[in-house]
């Protein structure tokens, strides 16, 4: 938000000067288009200029043919406000309304309809857009450092996750809030988020890296909420319970890596072949908490295979060539 108003000042101050540079009588509405010109990106700065551009025509047109048919009265204005704005809206250009009202208003207080007035109505659009349009065009953040700082969030929150999940597993008496959770699919979001921006920002060949990144982590996640579902149906210490402990450890451990480590997953194969060999429960609370623990271990190596089939984004200083993360 900061740097959006300092680019509204820039762009317009610019307006402004044009404008009363070329004579145009009130120059400020310049910079008032140019304020209602500035976006957050690249992509949405050419698509509501364009929609504000194109509606204010529109409006001015159909302005035109109200001030011809029925003179300069303030009702006519209200007419304007009530067959306008649904027309704008019908071809498309909805966001253009405000500067499509700035342009007939303009004109209105002219009290006279000449192409020369119209014509004037026109170059304030084409400065005040124009030098949004530039200002937006010319420097736009990119945001990497701000999705770094949110990647190592997620993943310290992912490791919390995985050690909170452990101790439970050791002990079915521990108690947590799950406020992690909560945090993580905040962070998880925000990332979403700066990451749609920057893929704005890009005009040619947009990365789609970081999207990928947060995308994988929203489905982790998910995965991680059934998970807790399954855990809370282990109430009984099995010796299974703490060898699935023993794996959330070590992904406590590799979440926080670079890159996919492939650690958990063989501890996780060869887990499951020793579940193959172990003895039949002898009762049905056993069978119970074994089959969540089973069921567990399989949303676990779903988790693993969400890491391993999406790449990461590239760490400040990567370790190895690959880029997925656990």
């Amino acid at each position: 938000m900061g740097f959006r108003v300092i680019k509204s000042a820039i762009a317009t101050l610019m307006s402004v000067l044009i404008a009363a540079m070329v004579g145009i009588p009130s120059p400020q509405s310049a910079g008032l288009l140019a304020i209602l010109g500035v976006e957050v990106t690249r992509k949405r700065s050419l698509r509501t200029i364009s929609a504000r551009f194109f509606a204010s025509i529109v409006g001015l047109l159909f302005a035109c043919v109200l001030f011809k048919i029925f003179g300069f009265h303030y009702w006519v204005l209200s007419l304007f406000v009530l067959l306008g704005f649904p027309l704008i809206v019908k071809s498309s250009f909805k966001e253009g309304i405000v500067t499509s009202s700035v342009v007939v208003f303009r004109l209105f207080g002219t009290n006279v309809l000449t192409w020369e007035s119209i014509l004037t109505q026109v170059a304030l659009l084409v400065i005040g857009l124009g030098s949004a349009m530039v200002v937006n065009m010319i420097y736009m953040p990119q945001g990497s450092e701000q999705m770094v700082e949110i990647r190592q969030k997620v993943d310290g929150l992912f490791a919390v996750i995985f050690n909170h999940i452990a101790h439970t597993l050791r002990d079915p008496s521990y108690l947590w809030s799950g406020s992690e959770l909560i945090q993580a699919g905040k962070a998880i979001k925000e990332g979403s988020q700066a990451a749609n921006r920057a893929m704005e920002n890009q005009m040619v060949h947009p990365d789609e890296t970081w999207n990928i990144y947060f995308y994988m982590r929203k489905e982790q996640l998910d995965l991680i909420l059934t998970m807790m579902q399954r855990i809370a149906d282990v109430y009984q210490k099995l010796p299974q319970a703490d060898l699935v402990a023993d794996l959330f450890e070590q992904l406590s451990r590799d979440v926080t890596e670079a890159n996919y480590t492939g650690r958990t997953e063989v501890l996780l194969n060869i887990l499951e072949q020793d579940f193959k060999g172990m003895d039949l429960p002898t009762t049905r609370e056993e069978f119970e908490i074994r089959s969540s623990i089973l069921q567990l271990s399989r949303e676990l190596s779903l988790y693993l295979k969400i890491a391993k089939k999406n790449k990461a984004p590239h760490p400040v200083k990567p370790r190895v060539k690959s880029t997925q993360n656990t």
